[in-house]
């Protein structure tokens, strides 16, 4: 297929570029010794995927670093930036335009952005030293740029309906071993685009010289706005819908009709594609990376068969490895529990989001003691934590004064509100206590004994203060319903906003840069979570007053009314009837909420894959009860003995390395990115060489410590490696159906 202008690419090799022997063949032909491809009796053409679309080939010749300039050339890993582009905090004079950027544009500043958003990008806490592109597959620091020259294949993937749109990058650099071949598997973490995985799965993929197939796995920056009827395309590029045509990302399915109604009841809000696409994507991220792996063995025949050999590579002499973190996690074991056609070799997840079905026949035992409250899925403890976070945050032992919600905005307003939460979640019969302190202690012991413990207590208030709650409470329940962009569930909707947290337009060079800036969640950067029944009118959450309680508490109403979609019942224990309220969602509504989730649960086969799940012990976004831990075990319990899974559990180490870099943070914590790469390293000797895979254990990582803010610079020492065979004190083993896990 040929593209439309905007999405061409921009240098595309010609076929005779390409290494093909196509002389040689042609001869061979003439004189009767090959047959004609597809005539039955000559070799299998190379075909594209069932409903997948090539957009083209571009080749990234690697050149210098860009200093600035918007012409430089590009490269795989780093768009032409290198390590010192990388690690700087900006990308200099990214666009000539910035309303009209271009795709080449956003693309570097997009690689920019997501490889920063998931590594700490400074020297102290470890780029450049122990990780980064300038970092050898030995672990040695070089002072070179680490650029990666090749070809990047972009190509999209549909269901038939023309709305799913996955979008897949197919990386393959030019020391690609044609006699030693491997893929690399990397599903975007988070909410991320296609990009999304650039500095996990892209880079160490990259650095082995194996091909990497990156995808949005239907996520992604698919910013829509109603109001202009605008779309983000494949590329990044803004258009119409109908100039975009089948290279939109995503637009809600509205006709113009009701799109009038909604801009003028609703102005200023807009769409995202993960939460208003109404197909429920994260039941798909499995098969879509499997589907991606199938467009990447397309790319590296279209790449390097020729007539004689049209297929050269396959699942069958090529090592896979299926690799990424977060939300990319989930789907790389997802995909391994989906794969029949045994296209994945080995899995690496890091800190997966793994979707337990039940918390029943399985158990995990940690200290000595039975855990209680584990096992939960995402929607359940996310907005069952969004509900108590503000008001735990006040209690003692959760105080992160480096940064919490005391100073995230204003240290009077934000304490006021968390303790309007408190008094708030009292008045209902939801906290006990007397007075704010005895609530905060109410609440906190309410997070513990549903699945976090003593260790997230200071993370409660970071990430309240950090707005993942919220953000997370508002999109996850839309996704999983089906939700219309016009149905606004629980007054829900998602806007820019003004200082005073009003919806307002969306600024034009915010939309026009959306592709690369974005992380397609609704963080404010450029769509925020807004609470439209506020007292006073529609607010940003953290500027929301109740209805109920006619204060600013943090929307308590909201949260309460995205709780009751997932549990079924409102804040009383009362079953939802077809009436809602500012707290209460109808019955249907719930009832659509839990029908997906129960879409995206895992099953727990792994089909005897070898799979290293790596999870850093104080990560309080993506717990460890609820979620390695819990796949730990229930996966022992599916496969028995024919279980390959081995758990690395890394004391002080949290979900969000790039948070490293802020006050306080940067004392506490070490990057758990680290021991991802070494999963990766083991993963690799295990297949390549037949070494053995490390045995589950806790891995005891030392803070770097010192002053908030001041930290002195990570050594490798702090980040020591998982033992071959761990001490008694840190292996982890089970008995009967509990996996058991050292202090």
């Amino acid at each position: 297929m040929t593209a439309p202008e905007p999405m061409r690419p921009r240098s595309v090799l010609p076929p005779a570029a390409r290494p093909r022997p196509v002389a040689a063949a042609a001869a061979l032909l003439a004189a009767g010794l090959l047959a004609a491809c597809g005539d039955g009796n000559g070799p299998e053409p190379n075909t594209l995927p069932e409903r997948t679309t090539s957009l083209g080939v571009t080749l990234y010749p690697a050149t210098a670093p860009g200093n600035g300039s918007t012409a430089a050339g590009q490269d795989l890993l780093t768009a032409g930036l290198g390590r010192s582009g990388l690690g700087a905090a900006t990308v200099p004079q990214p666009y000539a335009d910035p309303l009209n950027p271009t795709a080449a544009e956003l693309r570097r500043a997009a690689v920019h952005a997501n490889y920063r958003g998931l590594v700490d990008p400074t020297p102290g806490g470890g780029y450049g030293t122990l990780y980064g592109p300038n970092v050898d597959v030995a672990g040695n620091a070089g002072s070179g740029e680490g650029l990666v020259p090749g070809r990047e294949y972009v190509g999209v993937l549909d269901d038939g309906s023309g709305r799913k749109q996955v979008t897949v990058a197919v990386m393959i650099p030019e020391t690609f071993d044609r006699n030693a071949p491997c893929l690399v598997l990397g599903p975007s973490s988070g909410s991320r685009g296609v990009y999304g995985a650039i500095s996990s799965a892209g880079e160490w993929g990259l650095k082995r010289g194996c091909a990497v197939a990156l995808t949005d796995a239907g996520k992604g920056v698919g910013l829509y706005d109603p109001a202009d009827d605008t779309v983000t395309r494949i590329d990044g590029t803004r258009a119409t819908r109908s100039a975009a045509g089948t290279l939109s990302n995503f637009a809600a399915a509205l006709g113009d009709a009701a799109r009038a109604a909604f801009v003028a009841a609703f102005p200023n809000r807009l769409a995202l594609k993960q939460v208003h696409s109404q197909q429920n994507p994260e039941k798909d991220w499995g098969n879509d990376t499997l589907a991606a792996a199938r467009y990447a063995f397309w790319a590296l025949n279209d790449r390097y068969g020729d007539v004689v050999q049209p297929k050269p590579f396959s699942a069958r002499n090529t090592l896979v490895i299926a690799g990424s973190v977060s939300n990319g996690g989930a789907a790389v074991i997802r995909a391994a529990e989906a794969d029949t056609e045994g296209l994945i070799d080995g899995v690496v997840a890091g800190e997966p989001v793994t979707e337990m079905p039940t918390a029943s026949g399985y158990g995990i035992v940690a200290g000595g003691s039975a855990v209680v409250g584990y096992g939960r899925t995402l929607a359940d403890y996310t907005t069952f934590g969004n509900v108590y976070q503000p008001c735990a945050a006040l209690a003692a032992s959760a105080t992160m004064a480096e940064l919490s919600i005391f100073n995230y905005l204003t240290v009077t307003a934000q304490g006021a509100k968390a303790a309007a939460r408190c008094a708030g979640l009292a008045a209902k019969g939801l906290v006990s206590g007397a007075d704010t302190a005895a609530q905060a202690a109410d609440a906190l012991a309410r997070l513990r004994a549903y699945g976090w413990f003593a260790v997230h207590d200071t993370m409660h208030n970071a990430h309240y203060g950090l707005g993942n709650g919220p953000i997370l409470s508002a999109m996850y329940p839309i996704m999983y319903g089906r939700f219309a962009l016009d149905e606004r569930v629980c007054g829900t909707s998602f806007s820019a906003v003004d200082a005073a947290g009003a919806p307002v337009a969306i600024a034009a060079a915010a939309k026009a840069q959306a592709f690369a800036n974005a992380n397609g969640t609704a963080n404010g950067a450029p769509v925020a979570v807004v609470y439209d029944n506020a007292v006073g009118g529609p607010r940003l959450w953290s500027l929301a007053a109740s209805p109920s309680t006619g204060v600013q508490d943090f929307g308590l109403d909201n949260a309460l009314c995205q709780r009751a979609l997932v549990t079924g019942v409102d804040e009383t224990g009362a079953a939802l009837t077809a009436t809602a309220s500012s707290t209460r969602p109808t019955a249907a509504q719930s009832a659509a909420v839990r029908a997906g989730i129960a879409e995206v649960t895992v099953n727990g086969n792994l089909r005897g894959k070898p799979t290293l799940i790596v999870a850093g012990r104080n990560d309080a976004l993506v717990p460890v009860n609820h979620n390695a831990r819990a796949y730990t075990a229930y996966n022992r319990v599916v496969e028995g003995a024919a279980s390959r899974v081995a758990y690395l559990e890394v004391t002080n180490a949290q979900h969000f390395d790039a948070f490293n870099a802020l006050s306080g943070f940067d004392t506490r914590y070490v990057p758990l990115h680290v021991y991802f790469v070494r999963a990766m390293d083991a993963m690799w000797a295990h297949l390549r060489n037949g070494a053995a895979l490390p045995a589950s254990q806790v891995v005891r990582a030392v803070p770097r410590g010192g002053v908030p803010g001041a930290a002195p610079a990570i050594t490798a020492a702090q980040v020591p490696a998982a033992a071959a065979t761990p001490a008694a004190g840190n292996a982890i083993g089970f008995s009967g159906s509990s996996v058991v896990v050292p202090d």
